[in-house]
């Protein structure tokens, strides 16, 4: 292919002379030779599947990084490398011999070699995945994705950029910034990197814990119990003076006598566990036996001056441990049994994060936006956490203050650590260990009772099934995995937290609907097999969000349950409001998780959503079956016992979905023939199945008030009539109207955003919406196995072009990158089927650009909707719009009516003086939350939050005013006259706004390379 140019490597120099420049793939195989040594064998395998996927190559230059064909080929390079690494047998096999083989190599080093970052790496690696899944399957067999673990290893590398940042504020906290040779340490935070060799000897002891005993379930919440363990042993064991903090005088030490209890007051300090943290300082201590021969000695028996004043009750200490000429020889072993264990895995070299090498790390953003790392030599500013799940922060999301770096402060100062995603992190945590934890793992005897007075007790029934679906999703063991003790005792941890979650949350909506209808009797909604489900799938994925798991990322708790994402999203709603001491982070991720749902999990084959919307809207169903749209069976639990007794994970094997429950007494979605005998349930009869931050922003009052059905009927058969439709509605008819109204209020806030940043008229902004909500109900094919932000980029452009404004296609992808939920793989990744558009040169199912999909699909499907919208009822002549090929596709009886662009409130701070930059913004329900954090008071006003119950924007100020003014000695008023008073930066204010806008003031946004439409 000629259009690939030849990689500037010096590797390459040996063929300038000869007049000819190698192919691409003699450019490949010199690649694996030349810059990574790998042997003949290896590059034979890597070779067969560049061979298989370079024509792909050459059809998806202008999709991939910048474009350049060079920057293209190395992208390819580095993606061929990891996936034959990480899915070869030689793999299996060299890990097996104890690592010993001669491709030992890790992503670093692939990325180094074609002159990468991680960050870019993950954000192109999704394209990739997309286009040569089918060749990847065909090779490497079905499981291809499982072994891959690109999700895994992205969010590993995300939280190790948290970790590394949490250990690093921390030991600067603890400890001097010094070398140990000079007398002077760092006065600031902000100098270069420290890298002292107690730092390095802690990060690499924190990495052989994470390598030796947490193995699977690399979790955030224990690893950062780890790094607490290890905080303990640097405390120990570095020589005093270099200490930060005064263990008599720090009123942060929790004292036992007229000692110090360390492992107690730290545990206070970062908010972790102290029966986890004495567990994890137990195992680091064996490592430190084990790996570097050290023997132990109780710390009551030593007599060395780090352990004045401290209670040495259940500590171990370690002689010349960190002694001159013993550290470099521990750090060097550390460093050697680090290798061994990651050489044949092909996994990120996480020292990296120690040395902090820009070059490889990269800057920018993964997930969407939603964590932002702009250089982590300098200061890495990372707002918001991604969960595993889903990496992005939803739009309709509480604001929540962005968090600073804070300098090197005395342990003595703070009472608590400002808060960070490690720390947010740790407090949820700790709400699941408190408030959940002291919970029974059996049902109460109130929950008994609602059991027993179903037509037939189903007390077994239930507590049987929380049994074999919490094992499902927290097995502890499987073949071919040696699971170590405590990761069994996680997993088992994990479900019963799980359990009871369930138990309680169950109970309180029992409660209330008994209270409403009267009775006690609730047998429709306790034998309903896929609700029971549902609720355990949300009660395990909230336990895994706490926990911030990278081994089991959602939808893995889809998998594992045998339900689907339309199953999951009608619990979302009822679940947040009946569980009132849920956490924030923990509503946001639920908020959050819904919106996945929505935009594109729903629309994916397999969902049950098809199976309703072939009994709401028979019109469909020939297009349904046509693309085998349509979800299979729920699997029996005897057929999940019997298959995560034999196996860890995955998808059920087909011989397993086959086996059902029997009909009618689970409202499986094959068993239609359900009599409507039960009372109506009015559980959620107040709500539609919305998140309560989504009601109050999109504050659409008219939908609510029709789409209320209840929580039962919503899992009942779809073709059941709905005791409370009216005029024979079925169940499918009344749970597709309530999806189709949540796809349109996300879609109102998602155009609003665009509209706003494109500077757009509000007659477009009507115009989109009011298309957006026509292919809704008129157009539904169109979603079909596709992401709804495809359909409004499409909507943005065909009323451009309709009503004439100047906006092409790049300037709505450019604006669109800024968007916090963007992912690039949505405008560059579609799905089209060319059967049904009836192309003689193609055939069967393919992922094009948003500009091809535009012309040869969207068009063609929408063009009489978009003549509707044009003036006069008449479409304006535009590049590429041809006649409709999809006419006979009408309206539909029961689709929903269109209706005006509903009233947002306005969220963003507005500018208050011309002179000064002086932000104020509407009250939030969070702000409290933000502001006082971990005091009882706050007497300061940050960005875009109130100080008090909200009144005005000038009577907050005055109230600032009257704080700083009392009897505190305080610097003053604040005065916004005065030319020389110190004003919040323009910088400031753009970083405050990231979490809402979605993007930073140097985040760089790369437009579309071809732009084929604007004639």
């Amino acid at each position: 292919m000629d259009e690939v140019k030849k990689l500037s490597s010096p590797a390459r120099n040996s063929h300038s002379g000869d007049g000819e420049e190698p192919s691409i793939e003699a450019r490949f195989i010199q690649f694996c030779k030349n810059e990574l040594s790998l042997d003949d064998k290896f590059v034979v395998q890597a070779t067969k599947l560049f061979n298989e996927i370079k024509h792909i190559l050459s059809t998806s230059i202008s999709s991939v990084g910048s474009g350049m064909p060079e920057e293209v080929e190395r992208y390819w390079f580095a993606f061929v490398l990891y996936s034959v690494k990480r899915l070869s047998d030689e793999r299996e096999a060299d890990n097996s011999n104890g690592g010993s083989g001669e491709n030992g190599f890790t992503l670093c080093q692939i990325l180094r070699a074609a002159k990468l970052n991680i960050v870019d790496f993950f954000k192109e690696l999704p394209q990739f995945i997309v286009k040569v899944g089918v060749i990847l399957r065909n090779l490497y067999g079905a499981d291809w994705e499982k072994r891959l673990e690109a999700k895994e290893l992205q969010a590993n590398f995300v939280h190790l950029s948290l970790l590394s940042k949490y250990y690093k504020r921390s030991y600067r906290e603890l400890f001097l910034t010094n070398d140990a040779n000079d007398d002077k340490h760092l006065a600031t935070a902000d100098t270069s990197v420290y890298t002292s060799d107690y730092y390095r000897f802690g990060w690499l002891l924190f990495l052989a814990l994470r390598v030796h005993v947490f193995c699977r379930f690399k979790d955030l919440v224990t690893c950062t119990n780890g790094l607490v363990s290890i905080l303990v042993i640097l405390i120990i064991h570095v020589p005093a003076r270099f200490r930060n903090f005064n263990v008599i005088e720090s009123p942060r030490f929790v004292k036992k006598g007229d000692k110090a209890d360390l492992l107690a007051s730290l545990c206070n300090i970062y908010e972790t566990s102290e029966y986890e943290l004495r567990k994890t300082f137990e195992k680091a201590n064996n490592l430190i036996n084990d790996i570097l021969k050290k023997k132990p000695c109780l710390a009551s028996e030593s007599k060395t001056e780090n352990l004045a004043n401290i209670d040495t009750d259940g500590l171990i200490y370690f002689e010349e441990l960190m002694d001159e000429l013993s550290l470099s020889s521990s750090i060097s072993s550390l460093e050697k049994d680090y290798d061994a264990s990651i050489q044949n895995k092909g996994e990120l070299d996480e020292r990296i994060f120690i040395d902090e090498d820009e070059s490889i790390l990269g800057s920018g953003s993964l997930s969407g936006g939603a964590i932002n790392m702009n250089g982590y030599g300098a200061k890495r500013k990372i707002d918001s956490i991604a969960s595993p799940t889903k990496t992005v922060t939803s739009p309709l999301s509480p604001y929540r203050s962005p968090i600073s770096p804070s300098n090197s402060i005395p342990i003595g100062i703070n009472s608590k650590m400002a808060a960070t995603p490690v720390s947010m992190a740790m407090t949820t945590a700790k709400w699941l260990r408190t408030v959940i934890g002291p919970l029974p793992s059996q049902p109460s005897a109130e929950l008994v009772k609602f059991f027993s007075s179903c037509d037939k007790d189903v007390t077994v029934d239930v507590i049987r099934r929380a049994q074999i679906i919490l094992e499902a999703i927290f097995p502890s063991s499987g073949p071919g995995q040696s699971a170590s003790l405590m990761d069994n005792i996680w997993a088992e941890q994990r479900r019963l937290e799980a359990l009871k979650l369930y138990y309680r949350v169950l109970q309180a909506m029992c409660t209330a609907e008994s209270q409403i209808l009267h009775a006690d009797n609730l047998t429709s909604l306790l034998t309903n097999e896929r609700f029971h489900r549902c609720m355990l799938a949300c009660s395990a994925e909230l336990v895994l969000a706490t926990h911030k798991t990278v081994t089991m990322l959602f939808p893995t708790v889809l998998e594992r349950t045998g339900i689907t994402a339309f199953d999951l999203s009608k619990v979302i709603e009822s679940f947040i409001r009946h569980e009132e001491s849920l956490p924030r982070e923990l509503r946001r991720h639920l908020n959050s998780l819904e919106e996945r749902l929505l935009e594109s999990l729903v629309w994916e084959k397999g969902s049950s959503m098809y199976n309703f919307l072939t009994v709401a809207r028979p019109a469909f169903s020939v297009e349904i079956n046509r693309l085998g749209l349509l979800a299979e069976p729920m699997p029996s639990l005897d057929a999940i016992s019997m298959h995560f007794n034999t196996s860890c994970g995955g998808s059920f094997p087909t011989q397993y979905m086959l086996k059902q429950e029997t009909p009618g007494q689970n409202g499986d979605i094959r068993s239609p023939k359900r009599v409507c005998t039960e009372y109506r349930s009015v559980l959620v009869e107040r709500n539609s199945f919305t998140s309560p931050v989504k009601d109050r922003l999109l504050a659409l009052n008219n939908l609510k008030s029709k789409l209320t059905p209840a929580l039962q009927s919503a899992f009942a058969s779809p073709t059941r009539p709905n005791p409370g439709g009216g005029g024979g509605e079925t169940c499918a008819e009344t749970a597709i109207n309530v999806f189709f109204g949540k796809i349109v209020k996300l879609a109102a806030v998602r155009i609003n955003g665009m509209v706003e940043r494109l500077q757009l008229s509000q007659k477009i902004r009507e115009s989109v919406y009011c298309l957006f909500q026509k292919i809704v109900g008129q157009r539904t094919t169109l979603f079909f196995n596709r992401h709804i932000d495809q359909i409004i980029l499409c909507c943005f452009y065909g009323v451009a072009k309709i009503s004439q404004l100047n906006l092409t296609f790049k300037e709505i992808i450019y604006n669109y990158r800024k968007q916090p939920q963007c992912k690039p793989q949505v405008f560059r990744s579609v799905y089209v089927d060319w059967t049904s558009a009836r192309r003689n040169e193609k055939s069967g199912p393919d992922h094009v650009d948003i500009i091809t999909f535009y012309n040869e699909m969207f068009i063609p499907a929408v063009k009489p909707l978009l003549v509707e919208l044009a003036p006069g009822g008449t479409a304006q002549r535009s590049g590429h719009v041809t006649e409709s090929r999809n006419s006979n596709e009408g309206p539909y009886p029961a689709s929903p009516k269109t209706s005006p662009f509903p009233s947002l409130p306005d969220m963003s701070p507005k500018k208050v003086s011309a002179a000064h930059n002086v932000y104020v913004s509407p009250l939030r329900s969070s702000k409290m939350d933000a502001l006082v954090s971990h005091s009882s008071k706050s007497y300061y006003a940050c960005v875009g939050e109130s100080t008090h119950a909200y009144q005005s924007p000038s009577k907050d100020l005055t109230v600032i005013n009257n704080r700083l003014n009392g009897t505190r000695k305080l610097r003053g008023t604040l005065n916004f006259d005065d030319v020389d008073v110190g004003l919040v930066s323009d910088s400031m204010v753009a970083n405050s706004l990231y979490l809402q806008n979605g993007s930073c003031a140097s985040s760089s946004c790369t437009p579309l390379k071809s732009e084929q439409l604007d004639s």
